[in-house]
């Protein structure tokens, strides 16, 4: 069966060029040409032609299928895996982790018109992620805090969810998703102040490992005038459903 598997394999043009380089070595050396990491947490859609990525798709199928060869899984007679590689392998690339494959989502902003000055909250907004250590998932909540400015770039409500999604939709730690998030929405919006709090429970600490199912990560970044206004930061946390301030 094994050695079907690599016949197969070796018979799929589509995710090849006709030198037979797999179309996932191809984008690695444009993105390594450029001087660019691609870690797990990067997003690499600069770097992807159109249609390769269904090609990208074809070749993980492939490489999935032999991880469920390896786990001694009769893929061939078993009903509910026949499919099962390229339905993993299109979750992977479409779904779950489409914030490294995809560009970010188009932004429209506004200028402050009316100088809007006062705190914004937003949220909660659902976290979708997984942890680039095992690939299990990561599921919360976040809150934004927003102090504009009359330089203020004004975003849709629903265009922080969208912002929200692309960053979270990558394999990572929390640790670094939230810093992400927050260098990402500075960008956009240039307010005086920023502050993001996420709260999310990881199945690799619920579903494996020490399998404790109540525990969650709570981690904040404070920006500008939140950083430096005690004031403002308590106002904004106090402000949060079943958060208080210290």
């Amino acid at each position: 069966m094994f050695q079907d598997l690599v016949a197969a394999s070796a018979t799929q043009p589509e995710s090849q060029d006709p030198q037979g380089k797999p179309v996932s070595l191809k984008i690695r050396e444009r993105v390594q040409a450029a001087g660019r990491s691609f870690f797990a947490n990067d997003n690499i859609s600069e770097f992807i032609e159109p249609g390769e990525l269904e090609q990208l798709l074809d070749e993980v199928e492939t490489k999935m299928q032999g991880v469920l060869e390896s786990m001694v899984i009769d893929t061939a007679n078993d009903h509910n895996t026949k499919a099962t590689a390229r339905r993993v392998a299109k979750m992977y690339l479409k779904e779950v982790f489409a914030g490294r494959y995809h560009a970010q989502p188009t932004i429209t902003e506004f200028p402050n018109a009316k100088h809007l000055n006062e705190l914004m909250i937003v949220g909660p907004i659902t976290v979708r992620s997984a942890c680039s250590h095992h690939l299990c998932p990561v599921m919360g909540k976040i809150w934004i805090g927003v102090m504009p400015n009359k330089n203020t770039n004004v975003i849709g409500l629903s265009k922080y969810a969208r912002l929200v999604d692309w960053i979270m939709g990558r394999p990572q730690i929390q640790e670094e998703a939230i810093i992400q998030l927050a260098d990402l929405i500075m960008e956009k919006t240039r307010p005086d102040g920023l502050a993001v709090v996420m709260e999310c429970s990881h199945f690799c600490m619920s579903w494996r490992g020490v399998r404790e199912t109540d525990s969650k990560m709570l981690n904040s970044v404070m920006r500008g005038a939140f950083l430096n206004d005690p004031t403002l930061r308590r106002e904004f946390l106090s402000l949060i459903p079943g958060r208080r301030p210290d």
